[in-house]
Formats: C-alpha cells, sequence, structure tokens
C-alpha cells in the first residue's frame, strides 16, 4: 500500500445563490487551479471523482470535459454533505492501492436560495428515520426545516443534559466570523457579535439564523498521488496520514437521541480510526475543519473528537481552546457558518484549507507551527468522513 500525498488544493471564492457561474465553469476553474498547484498537466490525471449533490448523473463529465477530454474514468459522486470529502476518500483509495498514481477528486455546487428541504415528494425520505425521532422531542416543530429540527433539537438535549447556554453557541459563530474575516474566499466576512447572532431571528431551538449556514455556490479540488509519483517530482506535499469513513451505526436510531441521530456516533467512530492509525491524539492536533453546518453540530463535534472531554465544549468555547491562542484552532477558513457551504465542494473546501495551513501558506489565517490537521465532514442520510493530514 503506497503513501499518500495532497500535491495540489484550489477552491473558487463561495457565493450567493444566483451570483455564481455555473457549476461547470466552477468546477472546472478549481481544477485548473488544483492541478497548476500542484505542478502537473491534467493529462496526468489518471481516475477522477466528481462529487455534487444537486445535479444530473455525469455532471463530472460536463465540468471536466472543457478541462481535457483524456478518456480517463470520471466517477460521479454523491453522498449527502460528505460528498466532497467522499471524492477524495475514492480518490485516495485508489491511489493507496496502486491503481493509479494520480487522481483527482473534485467538488461544486450550484444551489438554491433558502433553507434545505426534500426535494422528491413522491418517494421515502432519506431522513425518514431522523424526522421520526424529532417527532418525539420536546418542543417539536413540523413546520420547521427538517435540518433545523434535528441540529437544534440535537442542540437543545445538549442543554438539557449539560446546561450549556444559548449564548455559548452563539459564541461559536462569533468565533467563525472572526476566523473568516482573513478568509477572501469566504462567503460572510463581516465581523458579528455574540449579542447581534442571538438577536437573529429564531430558527429553532437555541438555533438563530445567524448560527445556521448559508446555502452557497463554489467548487474546490485537490490531486491526489503516491509517493512513487512524489519521489519523481518534487513539490509540496501533504501526507493523507489517516482517513476513515463511517455511516450510522444502530444507536443512530436505537435509543431516541438526536444528538445520536445528527452523526454524534459516525464522527467519534471515525475519529478514533484515524488517531489509531496515525498513532496520535486529539491533544497532537493544532488546527481542524469541521463540520458547522450549525453552531449546535459544531459543539457536538468537540467532543465526538475528543478536542473537549464529555460535558466540557463550554469550557472548551469559554476558555479560548477553539480559537487562535487555544488549544486547537477550529474552522480558521471560518467554517461552512462563515465560508459557506456548497455540498458538494464542502469537504475538499476543507481539504484545502489544512493543506494551506500545513504548508504555511494561510497567511492571516495561519495556525503557527501546524503540522497536523483534522478535518471533519458530515451528511445525514448518512455519512462521515475523517480526515488526517500531516506536513511532509
Amino acid at each position: 500500500m503506497s503513501k499518500v500525498y495532497v500535491a495540489g488544493v484550489a477552491m473558487v471564492p463561495f457565493t450567493k445563490p444566483g451570483r455564481s457561474e455555473t457549476y461547470d465553469l466552477m468546477g472546472a476553474e478549481a481544477v485548473r487551479a488544483a492541478i497548476a498547484d500542484a505542478g502537473i498537466a491534467y493529462s496526468k490525471v489518471e481516475q477522477a471523482y466528481a462529487g455534487f449533490v444537486y445535479g444530473d448523473s455525469t455532471s463530472g463529465q460536463k465540468a471536466l470535459y472543457s478541462v481535457g477530454l483524456t478518456g480517463i474514468p470520471i466517477i460521479n459522486v454523491n453522498n449527502a454533505c460528505a460528498t466532497g470529502s467522499t471524492a477524495l476518500f475514492l480518490a485516495r483509495q485508489a491511489v493507496e492501492s496502486g491503481a493509479v498514481d494520480v487522481a483527482l477528486a473534485v467538488g461544486f455546487e450550484q444551489m438554491m436560495p433558502g433553507a434545505l428541504d426534500v426535494m422528491f415528494t413522491d418517494r421515502p425520505s432519506i431522513l425518514e428515520n431522523y424526522v421520526r425521532i424529532a417527532e418525539q422531542a420536546p418542543g417539536d416543530d413540523n413546520t420547521r426545516p427538517p435540518a433545523a429540527r434535528l441540529f437544534g433539537g440535537a442542540g437543545a438535549e445538549y442543554q438539557r443534559r449539560t446546561g450549556f447556554e444559548s449564548r455559548s453557541f452563539a459564541l461559536v459563530a462569533e468565533k467563525a466570523r472572526r476566523h473568516a474575516f482573513n478568509n477572501p474566499l469566504a462567503i460572510f466576512r463581516d465581523p458579528l457579535t455574540a449579542d447581534e447572532i442571538m438577536a437573529s431571528p429564531t430558527i429553532f431551538g437555541p438555533l438563530t439564523r445567524l448560527q445556521c449556514c448559508p446555502p452557497t455556490c463554489g467548487a474546490a479540488a485537490a490531486i491526489i498521488v503516491s509517493e512513487k509519483f512524489k519521489r519523481a517530482n518534487p513539490g509540496r506535499y501533504v501526507e493523507i496520514a489517516a482517513q476513515a469513513m463511517t455511516t450510522d451505526p444502530e444507536q443512530s436510531f436505537s435509543n431516541g437521541s438526536l444528538i445520536d441521530a445528527v452523526g454524534f456516533n459516525m464522527a467519534r467512530d471515525a475519529a478514533l480510526q484515524v488517531y489509531e492509525k496515525a498513532g496520535i491524539g486529539p491533544k497532537d492536533v493544532p488546527v481542524v475543519e469541521l463540520h458547522d453546518c450549525f453552531t449546535t453540530n459544531e459543539v457536538l463535534t468537540y467532543e465526538a473528537l475528543g478536542l473537549a472531554a464529555p460535558g466540557e465544549a463550554e469550557k472548551f468555547i469559554r476558555d479560548g481552546g477553539n480559537t487562535y491562542g487555544g488549544r486547537t484552532v477550529t474552522n480558521p477558513s471560518g467554517g461552512l457558518l462563515s465560508k459557506g457551504h456548497p455540498l458538494g465542494a464542502t469537504g475538499l473546501a476543507q481539504c484545502s484549507e489544512l493543506v494551506w495551513q500545513l504548508r504555511g501558506d494561510a497567511d492571516k489565517r495561519q495556525v503557527a507551527g501546524a503540522k497536523v490537521g483534522l478535518q471533519h465532514n458530515l451528511g445525514l442520510g448518512g455519512a462521515c468522513v475523517v480526515t488526517l493530514y500531516k506536513a511532509a
């Protein structure tokens, strides 16, 4: 099994729906920039994995054909909000197995305005099992968007268990805006205070509008290569030291907990696999890009990834452990909350940020001395990919 490296990354600036280029143009732009970053020609790519959630079946071909008609396999990937990191997972597997020396992972999304909702009403919903748990939770409201009901309900459950204050959720969004101020590729860069965040309209449970990630359009890409390729081609590489993908275990639906339903166990199990394979623990990770689709999910993920001990996420936040000067800088990019969340692109945008951090290319966002980075990308339905990167 070959060691696997990221040779090049790129993302296009994320934008509001209606203001972006079409998905194919965004995807092609990200790919061209990633291969330029890797210093290779597109003809060197042997397989491509194209991730998107909303689009026709061969949207990957539509995006990549303008980059080059090389006849390579192009595999289209759809795995909810974990789509981008699933494309990365498959590209990494192809290289690690020795099937290819160079693979491309690209993700893109051209979204519609408004909250995510059920797209097809003539067939079973992928969220049936999750919504069934939400319906039994205190204070459920079926007029609210499904994702907000689930993640907002999970946040309320966490508050009942631990006494976590609503303001501490708002502090997570405040931190996201503060980090995004230094990211020219983020959609929301204007700073906000916790008071302003809490004063925005209530969506569900402890969630206000400014604690929910915006629908976003964008694209990102990564070039994944083997150790053999790395030896023959000098460059600025970052190693994928460990990676795991999980789906829902029985516990997600067996005990009526929304915390379990929204992916806590998937994230914990994937993180444990990654730590074991890499031979390190969460205290060894100075920078993390995690899936903060809602502030409540960021809080839960602190504990799922072991960044905070059970029940101590609030202390982690209040002590500044999640930002510069603390133990683990979380979402230096601004995260989904401020950078944006184009579903198919998110996992590869996270990858891009961590590669820039470990190469020392993150400019004013740079986490000093970062040699290890952790990525967490989650999709309800469900899937979770956790990836650990090391400076090569």
